[in-house]
């Protein structure tokens, strides 16, 4: 069940993200516009470890009115390698220098409408430097049990995707190993 491509048009363009419009066919022959989120950057995101605990966020998330734990995340700028984004976004948005970092898993955030990847590292241990360098990033930045993940997410206090994601593929998979 393939789609057809019969072209593409952009909707709206941004350094941000690009909405484009494009014109499909599915099986069957029905053929419309469908609307494509594009992300002109890599995003990463990492969980960093020390022993039973990770380190995370307390943020407020404007577009949703909410708060939540998430893990450090960010973009890759042009020809960044995708590790050293990790390592960079991690010391300026919570003020620790993670130890070795490794890819743990890569995947489409929302296949279905747009073309976002994320990679997520892993990063043993981290080194206090100060305060974080981007304080908009949080409201604070704290070491949580790991054992206290699994309660948080079903109680609503870790709710992004991206951490989401990486978060319970460590505990499910990382760990595990």
């Amino acid at each position: 069940m393939r789609w057809t491509v019969h072209g593409s048009r952009d909707a709206y363009a941004s350094d941000w993200v690009r909405v484009s419009l494009a014109d499909i066919e599915i099986p069957g022959g029905e053929r419309f516009e469908h609307h494509v989120v594009h992300f002109p950057r890599a995003s990463v995101t990492a969980v960093v470890t020390d022993g039973p605990r990770v380190l995370l966020l307390w943020r407020q998330r404007f577009i949703t009115g909410t708060w939540g734990w998430e893990v450090p995340a960010g973009w890759a700028e042009a020809g960044e390698d995708l590790a050293d984004t990790a390592r960079r976004e991690i010391e300026e948005e919570t003020g620790y220098r993670p130890g070795p970092l490794r890819p743990m898993t890569a995947y489409n955030a929302l296949s279905g409408i747009s073309d976002m990847r994320f990679t997520a590292f892993i990063a043993d241990g981290a080194e206090r430097l100060g305060e974080p360098r981007d304080p908009g990033e949080s409201s604070r930045v704290e070491w949580v049990p790991l054992a206290e993940v699994p309660a948080l997410a079903a109680a609503g206090k870790i709710q992004d995707g991206p951490s989401l994601t990486a978060l319970t593929y460590y505990l499910a998979v990382e760990r595990v190993r």
